[in-house]
């Protein structure tokens, strides 16, 4: 909820810049009645050691068996479809640099003892180069598969995050999700895909494949020594991996929900630190944070002791079952040459079997972070917003953030005429809070095709509430809305923006080019078209007057911008994007009262004809030309009419009209001269 609603239900202050943490949540995420701002405060203190609570949503639960992490990764897995073959070959690979250690360890052991009884040269001359080329072989192998594996991996890690952003953005508990915890998705939990294939599925298929090789090697020279070598390869390839998983995996499953609370921790203290210091908060957020800290890392060191215990107890097994291939090998006459090579085979077949321990472990420890990856890409939202699997995402410049819904339109001249929408509102009544008062109330209004309808009133009246119920991001708790006779929620989600869009409160501006940030809008527009919608935003001046042009980045956030480029940027990428119903919160917002005349004027006269808008603004001057003017208050209608109806009748539109005329005259005496 913008900052228009305060009135309705508090929430953090907005200084203008997207994201501002107290309350940072993804822009446009839908919002579900119940779940207030309240629910992204900074939390009370709680006792020095104990760590603030982990998002109900993340936080483990019993639910979270071995069952659904299966399902999370057959959900992943289906994703690494379209790189089958390369993530084969980078396991043949790790199987043939593992075979190529075993063999070289046992032909390096034959060699020297077979030396040792100082036999004619030409004896020892293919050992000699089989020595040679396992070592160089061996190397070459694990080049080439870490290079296919990461080349692999790489490609598909692209298409996860690209996917989990699409969710993230367009899922209905999005309003819940905090920064932070967004960042933690995309970073943490997307690397836990990358994990599982590269260090789980392949060296465990590649442990697994030389295991039954020393096997049957093993058998070749003696059964009895075999079987001793069996039990072992079960002992630290079976029964470890599930004692490591079995130990640590309740430890595991809380690490990547307290990383994402601890990822939006710090988002709030930084981001937010002029919040928290202006409630008196720091020192509430301090003690959270570093209750989490202290959790995490308690959880980290117990998870790094039960390593240290597991791979103590795998060196004893490995050192176990050498005596035990020695002496079972004794015991069958096996020549004292042949004995040796069984062992120091034995020991690195086990070796290699203990990988199985590794991948068991990283398993565990990937499990909450493949659910959370899993929760969003197994679900329609998921898997329609992103691109296919190997299929590069499409446009220019950097993902879209449907915090604007910047959604590219169409506008070929088949469809010039679906672009034209009529909406009503119904009765729509929406609450944040439970028995709390209505952001909106009973709220009905009829937005034809063509229509152009400002919405004024005071802060908290609900302004801002109205354009998050049209663009489908707030849920109403009774009423409907519909979209040309359709409910609105029935709406496709990935073709809503495209019908209703523009600059919301909370429009998102991103580090990258003015290029790359306009043309979220539509990536297919050309020149003309970027330099109309800049124009009509009143930015074409400011970007020709810059040495980089239409390459100027913009910084973090708009960082490099002032408040009112920042906002002219924002206005030109939803002009661009052109929705059938343009929806503009504050589109003047950061200007002077002479700026933001000529801005709206030109917004309004580049919105095409047929095309509806709703304009939601604090400032009163420029509406003379709009259908009809909506006075709301505490969430209802108090006044409707023309400019000049509401004007000349008392009420609250012509008090503020005479304030503000007052307010502008006197900055306009003041403004120098030119």
């Amino acid at each position: 909820m913008s900052r228009d609603d305060r009135q309705a239900a508090p929430v953090d202050r907005d200084d203008g810049r997207a994201g501002v943490v107290g309350g940072d949540r993804l822009a446009g995420g839908p919002r579900t009645p119940g779940v207030t701002p309240a629910d992204d405060a900074v939390a009370p203190p709680l006792p020095a050691g104990v760590p603030g609570p982990v998002s109900p949503a993340d936080a483990p639960t019993p639910d979270a068996t071995a069952g659904s992490v299966r399902a999370a990764e057959r959900v992943v897995l289906r994703l690494a479809r379209p790189y089958l073959g390369r993530l084969v070959g980078a396991g043949l690979l790790a199987a043939a640099t593992e075979f190529a250690g075993l063999a070289l360890m046992a032909t390096a052991t034959w060699l020297l003892m077979s030396a040792a009884g100082q036999p004619p040269l030409d004896r020892l001359t293919v050992a000699i180069v089989a020595v040679r080329a396992l070592a160089i072989g061996r190397g070459v192998f694990r080049y080439t598969e870490r290079l296919a594996g990461h080349d692999a991996v790489l490609r598909m890690i692209t298409d996860v995050r690209a996917r989990v952003f699409a969710a993230l953005v367009t899922r209905p508990d999005t309003a819940r999700r905090r920064t932070g915890d967004a960042l933690s998705r995309l970073v943490s939990d997307v690397e836990a895909v990358q994990d599982l294939l590269l260090r789980v599925l392949v060296p465990g298929a590649a442990a697994a494949g030389v295991s039954v090789l020393a096997l049957a090697g093993a058998a070749a020279v003696s059964l009895p020594a075999a079987g001793a070598l069996a039990l072992g390869l079960l002992l630290a390839g079976v029964a470890l991996p599930l004692a490591a998983t079995a130990l640590t995996r309740r430890a595991a499953d809380e690490v990547a929900p307290l990383r994402g609370a601890l990822a939006t921790d710090a988002v709030d203290l930084v981001h937010g630190a002029a919040d928290l210091a202006a409630f008196g908060a720091t020192g509430q957020a301090l003690g959270v944070a570093a209750g989490r800290a202290r959790r995490l890392a308690r959880l980290e060191r117990r998870l790094a002791a039960t390593g240290f215990a597991v791979d103590a107890a795998g060196v004893l097994i490995a050192g176990a079952t050498a005596a035990g291939v020695v002496v079972a090998a004794l015991r069958t006459d096996v020549g004292g040459v042949l004995v040796g090579v069984l062992a120091v085979g034995s020991l690195t077949a086990v070796e290699v079997a203990l990988t199985l321990v590794g991948a068991a472990r990283q398993r565990t420890q990937l499990r909450a972070g493949l659910i959370r990856v899993a929760a969003l890409l197994g679900t329609p939202e998921g898997n329609a917003a992103g691109p296919s699997p190997g299929t590069p995402p499409t446009g220019s410049g950097p993902a879209r953030h449907d915090g604007e819904t910047a959604v590219p339109a169409r506008h070929d001249g088949e469809t010039a005429a679906l672009a034209r929408h009529d909406v009503r509102f119904e009765e729509v009544t929406v609450r944040y809070r439970a028995g709390g008062a209505p952001a909106l109330d009973r709220f009905t209004l009829d937005l034809p095709a063509g229509r152009r309808i400002a919405v004024v009133g005071p802060s908290g009246a609900g302004k801002s509430t109205l354009a998050a119920v049209l663009t489908g991001t707030v849920r109403p708790e009774a009423g409907r809305i519909t979209l040309d006779g359709a409910e609105l929620s029935a709406y496709p989600a990935d073709e809503l923006p495209g019908a209703v869009g523009g600059l919301l409160a909370e429009a998102y501006v991103f580090h990258a080019t003015v290029r790359e940030n306009l043309l979220l809008g539509r990536p297919d527009a050309d020149a003309d078209e970027l330099t109309a919608a800049t124009r009509a935003a009143g930015l074409l001046d400011w970007v020709h007057a810059q040495p980089a042009g239409w390459d100027t980045v913009v910084g973090e956030e708009g960082g490099q911008l002032s408040g009112g480029q920042r906002q002219r940027l924002a206005l030109a990428r939803a002009l661009l994007a052109a929705p059938g119903v343009l929806v503009l919160d504050e589109p003047t917002e950061g200007l002077d009262p002479a700026a933001a005349d000529a801005v709206l004027a030109s917004a309004l006269a580049a919105t095409p004809a047929g095309h509806s808008v709703l304009l939601i603004s604090h400032r009163l001057s420029g509406l003379a030309g709009l259908d009809e003017i909506v006075v709301l208050d505490a969430g209802r209608v108090i006044q409707r009419g023309r400019h000049a109806e509401l004007v000349a009748t008392a009420g609250w539109y012509r008090d503020q009209w005479l304030l503000q005329e007052a307010a502008e005259r006197g900055y306009l005496a003041l403004a120098p001269r030119r």
